[in-house]
């Protein structure tokens, strides 16, 4: 047993949100959803909070090259915690020296966090369309579990 001094000075451990693969399914469809219903080919990528592969779905007609890309942002937006445009728009005010960061290769608009109670538990990154369309396709997978 713990004496009362030792149990006062014990922090409760803090509790982690993850994604489990109901809510990779639900966001993932609902991605598919929105690309389908605007007519675009695009390749949609799920992240852990640590930017690891979850999910990867090239739609028919998707360039070869976006199945790279996507992933990319998704990367991006989870390690940097906010949408990779962020990162963008550093690099296009003129801070190119930001090319040069660790780890981050998805500079691009279409990398969008999931965050639940302040905590960044993975992103969505899409790529095929235009950068606006792209971060509007991730943004409808997210909304799809309540975020």
């Amino acid at each position: 047993m713990l004496d009362s001094s030792l149990k006062q000075r014990l922090i409760p451990m803090k509790n982690k949100f993850t994604l489990e693969l109901s809510d990779v399914k639900a966001i993932a469809a609902a991605a598919e959803a929105e690309a389908l219903k605007n007519n675009w080919a695009v390749t949609i990528a799920i992240v852990d909070d640590g930017g690891h592969l979850l999910w990867l779905q090239r739609l028919d007609g998707a360039a070869a090259i976006s199945a790279h890309i996507a992933p990319a942002k998704a990367h991006t937006a989870a390690l940097g915690r906010r949408e990779s445009k962020v990162y963008e728009d550093i690099v296009n005010g003129g801070r190119t020296s930001f090319l040069s960061a660790p780890d981050i290769k998805g500079l691009l608009e279409g990398g969008v966090p999931i965050v639940k109670d302040g905590q960044c538990i993975g992103a969505v990154g899409v790529s095929g369309v235009k950068s606006t369309e792209d971060a509007q396709v991730a943004k409808a997978g997210i909304a799809a579990i309540g975020l």
